[in-house]
């Protein structure tokens, strides 16, 4: 990383030689040019010193960048929304040895991951806030885990087993995944099939990330360029937070027992004693 600046100064003696020798290491991606002395008949033994400072995120233009390196900078040029360099393990690299995916599927994945995050973190404390404000049953108004997400917490009946329903969803989900992988790999192609009369709204715009048109874009919000370039950023930075709410209700349900709204209750009654110090404990969930 760029972030990082790494100098190294190797020095050492080599008795009976008397000779001079340069050698290059590779460290971080950058060659460091470390001096050999080795006075004749010296018997001073070797000394290694490392010094490492962090350097601030710097800018690219109007682009602020975090942790870039030369080599993703190579291949991340700010076309993409909410790109700010930041590649360390090098997974968008097209040439490099970590690209093992498409970078654009990547990049795609990010988007779709996110929308499902922000749906996901919003229906997963809607009930629970709806609950709490009796506006909906309380027999409904069930916490996100006793769903059946976690299935030791798991207490809600719903109209089939857990099976049942689990190969519903997935046969569900894996038409809608199948049909979303066709429509990357031939944008439009979606508009040529058959689907109960809505084939002519599935065409898209060419961008499968950003199909548009009245079924995904009713509103029509991003008229012009600069409006739906900063709604594209709006939308990526949001589903990224989304996706760490995510995986903070996962920590939350399975550390404290409660959903994370009343955790968010507990907390403002009494601050200091509930928090992320105080709850580092693991409940055990009873239905």
């Amino acid at each position: 990383m760029s972030g990082i600046a790494i100098k190294a100064l190797v020095s050492s003696s080599l008795s009976g030689t008397g000779e001079l020798g340069r050698k290059q290491l590779l460290l971080g991606g950058k060659a460091l040019v470390v001096p050999h002395s080795a006075p004749s008949g010296s018997s001073k033994r070797g000394s290694f010193v490392v010094r490492a400072t962090s350097s601030k995120p710097v800018k690219q233009g109007d682009r602020q960048l975090w942790f870039a390196s030369k080599q993703s900078l190579s291949y991340l040029d700010g076309s993409l929304p909410g790109d700010y360099g930041f590649d360390p393990l090098g997974l968008m690299d097209p040439e490099g040895p970590g690209g093992f995916m498409e970078p654009g599927w990547l990049a795609y994945g990010e988007i779709i991951n996110g929308r499902y995050a922000m749906l996901g973190a919003l229906g997963a404390i809607a009930p629970e806030i709806l609950g709490k404000l009796g506006l909906i049953p309380q027999e409904t108004a069930v916490v996100w885990f006793r769903t059946g997400v976690i299935p030791p917490a798991g207490s809600y009946n719903y109209w089939a087993d857990p099976y049942t329903l689990f190969v519903f969803e997935m046969a569900l989900m894996g038409f809608a995944e199948h049909r979303r992988a066709q429509d990357y790999y031939k944008p439009g192609s979606m508009s040529k099939q058959y689907f109960l009369g809505l084939e002519k709204y599935l065409g898209g715009s060419g961008n499968p990330s950003y199909p548009g048109g009245p079924l995904f874009n009713p509103l029509g919000f991003g008229k012009d360029e600069k409006s739906m370039k900063e709604l594209k950023l709006k939308e990526v930075k949001n589903g990224r937070l989304a996706m760490l709410a995510i995986v903070g209700y996962f920590i939350q349900g399975l550390v404290t027992g409660v959903g994370p709204f009343q955790n968010l209750l507990d907390h403002l009654a009494d601050p200091v004693h509930n928090n992320i110090l105080t709850n580092l404990k693991i409940t055990n969930f009873q239905p």
